[in-house]
Parts: structure tokens; C-alpha cells; sequence
């Protein structure tokens, strides 16, 4: 019954508020929102949350307790967005939007991933709705945080980082993807077609370690559309170099750099310079 009568408060509150913006007044956010966008493996991840501070406060084991459940924010519950199925620390989460529930532990953190997207907070969390839970450990930090923070990092092709820090603690989710088998149709697919994506396909037979000779073909291809394009040279001289042709790279790189001062390009005529210095070793 509290907890009715609590909730049903909480609605005045917000109502009131709402109302009051309604009338033309308008307050600071206590808890600022923010959105973020991140691309990740051939879709994105989208996500909305607010931004409490510390203001003073003892936060984990006191604001927010220990092993009870938090919305991971303040205000409503955080909300998480994914394009396409990836993983969460190795386990499997299909494509679609999350409430971002978290139940901190001062040794051990749960991670929630949760059907209920339209909560305020995390009063009426229910675990029938949930459709992952992780455990992952937090790490002390040194530098204090004074804003909630949640952000990606260590962005790869295939592997992220969600990272939650507030206080002195930060939390590390790691994401992961598979993209490979993907792009790898997609290139087959594409180079059926009248526009073929040579270059584009050569940087990636190049970069994921796929075979050399088919890419420095798709090169070849590529110099023929853009024969002004002293990016073009830099990447076929990478390739030539990967294949140990040092010759033939020094001779595409010094194209790039003439096309590159031909055209007063001074980025590429510094990565072209550099990958000839690359040559000579």
C-alpha cells in the first residue's frame, strides 16, 4: 500500500511539473538528459538517460543501495536501443530498445536488460519482463566522478565497451558483434552489380586480413574510376606492401604524393611521404 501511495505522490509531482513548464516556467533539470548515438558492427546502439550528480552525497551503498534494484540514471528508466542482435559479456541479446536496469553490489554488479522501456525509475520493476541479465565486477577509480556517466568506448569493428561511472566507480560491459560472414555477402552481393565497390572492398580485404591479390585487383580497378585520387594510391601501396612488393609500393605512394601536390592535398602527401619512408626499412 506505501508503495501505491508513494508512486501515486510521485505522479502529482511530475504532473505538477508539467503543468508548471505548461505555464511558461521553466527550471533547471536536476538531472540533465542525454542522448547518445553510437554506430556499432553494421548497425547502432541508441541510448537515453539522465544525468544525477553527486552534489556531496555518498552514492553506492547509501543513496543507492546495495543489491536493490536501480533505473541506472534518475528520472526515468534508462532506455537502451540496438539496430541488430549482438552480445552482452558473451551472451546473446536480440535487436530492440531496453529499460537499462542495474543492481550494484560493492564487489559485483548486475546488468539488466528489461521489456519495461515506459517505467519511472524502477518502483514497478518487474523480472518477468527482464531478457538478460550479466554479472560484471566494478573497478575502483582513482579521480572522483561528479556526474552519472554513461558512455562507449574501446570502439571496434566488432567489440565495444558500455562503461558506467559514477563516483569512484566505474562498471565495463563488454559488447560484442559479428560481422565478417556479413560484409562478406554484402561485397559478393555488390560487386554482381554495375557499380562496383572496388575500393571499398579492397580496404576491407586489406584491414580483416582476407586475400591480398584479390584486393590489389580491386586496386587496379579502382585507380582505373579515380585516377586523380591520391588516396587511392596510398591504400594500393599498403596492399603492395603487405605482399612484400616494397618496390611497387614506393612507386603507387610517389604517384599519390604527385597527384596529392597536383592537387594541394598536403594529408595525403604526408601519408603517401610516410608510407615511402615505410619502404626503406
Amino acid at each position: 500500500m506505501k508503495s501505491i501511495k508513494f508512486i501515486l505522490v510521485l505522479f502529482v509531482l511530475v504532473t505538477l511539473g508539467e503543468n508548471l513548464q505548461a505555464q511558461g516556467l521553466k527550471l533547471p533539470q536536476a538531472s540533465t538528459t542525454q542522448t547518445v548515438s553510437q554506430a556499432f558492427g553494421l548497425g547502432k546502439i541508441d541510448l537515453t538517460y539522465a544525468r544525477p550528480s553527486t552534489k556531496g552525497r555518498k552514492i553506492f551503498g547509501a543513496l543507492e543501495p546495495f543489491d536493490k534494484v536501480w533505473r541506472t540514471g534518475a528520472n526515468s528508466a534508462t532506455v537502451i536501443k540496438f539496430s541488430e542482435a549482438i552480445k552482452v559479456e558473451g551472451k546473446d541479446l536480440p535487436a530492440g530498445e531496453y529499460a537499462l536496469f542495474t543492481i550494484p553490489n560493492k564487489t559485483e554488479w548486475t546488468i539488466i536488460f528489461n521489456k519495461g522501456t515506459k517505467e519511472w525509475g524502477s518502483y514497478t520493476y518487474s523480472e518477468t519482463n527482464d531478457v538478460l541479465r550479466v554479472k560484471v565486477k566494478p573497478t575502483t577509480l582513482k579521480d572522483k566522478v561528479e556526474t552519472f556517466t554513461i558512455q562507449f568506448a574501446n570502439i571496434s569493428d566488432t567489440n565495444a565497451d558500455l562503461q558506467l561511472s559514477w563516483e569512484n566507480t566505474l562498471v565495463n560491459v563488454k559488447l560484442t558483434t559479428s560481422v565478417d560472414e556479413r560484409v562478406m555477402a554484402n561485397i559478393a552481393e555488390a560487386m554482381k552489380g554495375e557499380k562496383k565497390p572496388y575500393f571499398q572492398a579492397a580496404q576491407y580485404y586489406y584491414t580483416n586480413g582476407k586475400d591480398l591479390k584479390t584486393a590489389l585487383e580491386w586496386m587496379n580497378e579502382a585507380e582505373k574510376q579515380m585516377t586523380d585520387a591520391p588516396w587511392v594510391k596510398l591504400w594500393k601501396a599498403k596492399v603492395q606492401l603487405k605482399m612484400g612488393d616494397k618496390a611497387g609500393a614506393a612507386k603507387t605512394a610517389k604517384e599519390g604524393v604527385e597527384i596529392a601536390t597536383k592537387i594541394k592535398n598536403d594529408e595525403y602527401i604526408r601519408l603517401n611521404t610516410a608510407l615511402i619512408e615505410q619502404t626503406k626499412k
